[in-house]
């Protein structure tokens, strides 16, 4: 049997197993790992004789240091969600980015929706993803953090509403409305008006749809959950590990 998990903390809201045993996937099984640390992650692995892992948050960039080597995509993103186990060596990979993309993409191209520029909430791991994945489909966009001073391309909550035009897109890759704490929003769009984005994307999944999603619902906005994303970069991982 060879063993499969997702490593964060928090994981109460992750509905990564229940995706991925819902595959029945021969000889090979996922769990859930609430790590309050990853100082130990080489032992850990050896422990549980781990053959690959997810990493979610608060662990995609301070995983780094750990690895033995990056692929591209999380070279050049500076943040890993996926990692594959070679020769007992750990090699980071980023599924985030591509899944992201592909879902975005399709979603653009569905609905004929062309943004100018996208505002992406947050500045971690899940945020430079997006932003990898937003220069492969040429698309302007510009961090929102609390502090904006500590970012480079960022701006400020509160500068937000003098940046937004009709053809913004606006991407949450911050935690915040996510389970348990759902009556949360990392922004609140009715004090945007008159002024509505384009699009809203909720990395979140659980719950579905987010407060910040039921306010842009309101408001007439188009909205995406992260549902989706979840599963193509699940996918993805499961491609890497040689499962599919």
């Amino acid at each position: 049997m060879r063993h499969f998990a997702l490593i964060g903390y928090p994981l109460k809201h992750s509905l990564s197993g229940e995706l991925f045993n819902e595959q029945h996937f021969p000889d090979a099984d996922y769990h859930i790992e609430e790590l309050s640390s990853i100082e130990r992650l080489r032992q850990w692995v050896e422990m549980k004789a781990i053959a690959g892992f997810n990493v979610t948050i608060p662990y995609k960039q301070a995983i780094l240091p750990l690895l033995d080597a990056l692929g591209s995509e999380a070279k050049a993103i500076g943040a890993v969600n996926c990692v594959v186990i070679e020769n007992g060596k750990l090699i980071g990979h980023n599924t985030d980015a591509p899944a992201f993309q592909q879902s975005l993409g399709d979603l653009l191209n569905a609905k004929h929706l062309t943004p100018n520029v996208a505002f992406i909430l947050g500045t971690g791991g899940a945020a430079h993803a997006v932003a990898y994945a937003l220069r492969q489909l040429g698309i302007d966009y510009q961090f929102v953090s609390c502090h904006p001073e500590r970012h480079p391309n960022a701006i400020g909550y509160s500068d937000l509403a003098a940046h937004l035009s009709p053809f913004s897109l606006i991407i949450n890759t911050t935690p915040v409305g996510m389970y348990p704490d759902i009556d949360k929003a990392p922004l609140s769009l009715p004090s945007l008006s008159p002024i509505t984005p384009l699009l809203i994307y909720d990395l979140i999944y659980n719950p579905s749809p987010t407060r910040l999603l039921r306010e842009a619902d309101a408001l007439g906005v188009q909205t995406k959950d992260g549902l989706e994303m979840l599963r193509l970069q699940a996918q993805l991982s499961w491609r890497l590990w040689h499962l599919i």
